[in-house]
């Protein structure tokens, strides 16, 4: 009889402590997300200048970075309630999925194959495909101008085979490790132009090194819709997110950020997209 008493005890203390959690809980959208209570993980990049960047102090710094904290202040999290992971493009979708973060703000294109696995909110930027060149490089008036020129990318990107087999069938085709490679090569004349994303190439351009030794050529090859990717079917976290970045825009927030992030590069972007504008 006194041992059922005490497991009815028991019982009744955890019941009370279960429901105090749930409460707990409830403070906050999205709960601890594997991350201990009331913390939120974001997706982002850690090596992308301007965008997304990791500093040697452990600092997260870039435009991507400045979106996906003001989102999370909007849904009740605090700076330091942020617990930011790295996300290789390659496995975003499976982060999105297993539930390795609450959502991805990574330069993370809107496509029709990437909505059969996940959902967007946004757009928050529309990004343009472009070249970069060195600042007193007047001979690129158009993508044709590539024709015979050392075209440097990333190993893996298909920006410059997209432009080879579009734009410029002569373009020489350099693949480098990384994007700081490419741009080494640029200010010391192995290669002609990079070519990625112009909003990475801002970003990359603005570092304190680079300033002033390269421009974008402003050709806009592609449209690329950067969203905030989170898990299918959440359609209430999809709103809040929308609602926030419309927040964003209207008190003046996104301007500073770009202008923050992008400034030292004169990167002349497209005004804030509208949510749910897609740019094809």
């Amino acid at each position: 009889m006194q041992l059922r008493q005490v497991t009815t005890a028991s019982a009744a203390v955890l019941a009370l402590a279960l429901a105090a959690t749930a409460c707990g809980s409830d403070k906050k959208d999205g709960g601890s997300n594997g991350s201990g209570g009331g913390k939120i993980t974001i997706g982002i990049k850690i090596d992308q200048p301007g965008l997304g960047l990791k500093t040697p102090d452990g600092k997260y710094t870039g435009f991507d970075v400045d979106v996906a904290t003001y989102v999370a202040k909007e849904l009740g999290y605090d700076a330091k309630d942020i617990v930011f992971k790295e996300t290789k493009s390659a496995d975003r979708e499976t982060a999105i999925e297993r539930g390795d973060v609450k959502f991805i703000a990574a330069t993370y294109s809107i496509t029709d194959e990437r909505l059969q696995k996940v959902d967007f909110a946004g757009p928050y930027l529309l990004a343009h495909q472009d070249i970069l060149v060195r600042a007193d490089d007047d001979s690129f008036k158009s993508p044709a101008d590539l024709n015979n020129k050392k075209l440097c990318s990333v190993a893996g990107s298909t920006s410059a085979k997209n432009v080879h087999d579009k734009l410029a069938p002569k373009a020489q085709l350099q693949e480098y490790g990384g994007y700081s490679e490419c741009l080494s090569g640029l200010e010391n004349k192995a290669v002609d132009a990079l070519t990625t994303d112009d909003s990475i190439l801002a970003g990359f351009a603005s570092q304190q090194n680079f300033q002033g030794k390269f421009k974008l050529a402003g050709f806009k090859m592609t449209n690329e819709n950067y969203g905030i990717g989170l898990k299918k079917g959440d359609e209430d976290l999809k709103k809040k997110i929308n609602d926030a970045l419309t927040k964003m825009v209207s008190d003046g927030s996104w301007d500073k950020a770009v202008k923050d992030n992008f400034g030292p590069a004169n990167y002349k972007n497209e005004p804030a997209p509208k949510i749910g504008d897609i740019v094809k």
